[in-house]
């Protein structure tokens, strides 16, 4: 394809999607950073999801005092939606060509948009996605190494994709609207949608990584690795986890179905389907008797990872004092 042409460049809507949940104390400089973009046209959106804390009123402060060139609306959620509900409630309301999707815990640099607008047009929007580097960024607001991400070029194939799947911090993408427009909402409950907004792109017009740090990636954000408590804190954690990585099973499947490789995403996502759906019936309501059963027929499963699971969700308190010694000896 060839680059889009000087005049149309100048004209091309550009949106950025900001979405927020308790996220007071960083979501000043989130809010900035989209701000402060060089790219023009461009609408941004901003989104609490909810937020038990200050953060609306923050943002809300913040766009309250902006005059520059940019079109900006602030929404905030009735209830929380959680992040795939979220960004595609978020996205149905767009009009942009491309999509670019951030945090309330990080920070876009000022020529992020603008940067990715012009490899995308020089490529006649050959692209369906294009992710860039992070910049590391620690609580106190220090900049740190570069994090790169996979070379997404690489990946033309399902067999890539199965073969590998590449590291990518959702983040930092950018998404044609023809993509969202072609597969539609991702669904509701799943919590990391970068594999399968690449996993779209890969199978339709490609997706592209641009490494240079175009965002700075807040260390110790939403996404950070807890220490739990108790056992009934970390059982919820799983329950959490089992229902993010069900929904992402079944998008993940439903959007293979799309392009002709559903047998083989079955295929591929076999085992982790069982490990989901035994997760969901050993923490059910179903009595000791039948979670006994469902522990000696589920063969498919790993016999350890089924005895861990049925014994958090038959007798925890077995854990509690593993819980407490590694609560009060934490580094």
């Amino acid at each position: 394809m060839s680059a889009t042409p000087e005049p149309v460049r100048a004209t091309l809507l550009a949106s950025l999607l900001l979405i927020t949940f308790n996220q007071e104390k960083t979501v000043a400089d989130a809010v900035r950073g989209a701000l402060a973009q060089t790219w023009s046209p461009l609408e941004i959106l901003i989104s609490d999801d909810a937020s038990a804390d200050g953060t609306f009123a923050v943002a809300e402060r913040i766009v309250g005092a902006y005059r520059g060139p940019h079109t900006v609306r602030l929404y905030r959620n009735e209830k929380n939606l959680g992040i795939s509900a979220h960004l595609s409630a978020l996205a149905a309301r767009t009009s942009g060509e491309m999509f670019f999707i951030a945090a309330g815990d990080d920070i876009s640099k000022p020529e992020r948009v603008e940067r990715v607008m012009h490899v995308w047009l020089d490529s006649g929007k050959r692209y369906d996605l294009i992710a860039t580097d992070l910049q590391d960024l620690d609580a106190d607001g220090n900049t740190h190494d570069v994090l790169r991400v996979t070379d997404l070029d690489d990946y033309r194939t399902f067999e890539a994709w199965s073969g590998k799947r590449p590291h990518l911090v959702g983040a930092a993408h950018a998404w044609a609207r023809r993509l969202f427009d072609a597969f539609g909402p991702i669904a509701p409950g799943i919590y990391g949608e970068d594999q399968i907004m690449a996993f779209r792109a890969i199978m339709s017009h490609g997706a592209h990584t641009l490494h240079e740090p175009l965002v700075l990636y807040r260390r110790g954000g939403l996404s950070r690795k807890r220490k739990w408590r108790t056992p009934a804190d970390f059982i919820a954690r799983i329950k959490l986890a089992n229902i993010n990585g069900a929904g992402e099973t079944l998008q993940l499947q439903s959007d293979a179905d799309k392009v002709g490789v559903g047998e083989k995403m079955r295929a591929l996502l076999a085992k982790k389907s069982a490990r989901e759906d035994y997760v969901s019936a050993v923490f059910s309501d179903a009595p000791l008797a039948r979670k006994l059963t469902l522990f000696a027929e589920a063969r498919d499963v790993d016999v350890g990872f089924r005895l861990r699971m049925f014994i958090y969700a038959t007798c925890p308190w077995l854990f509690s004092p593993f819980f407490f010694l590694k609560w009060h000896l934490r580094g």
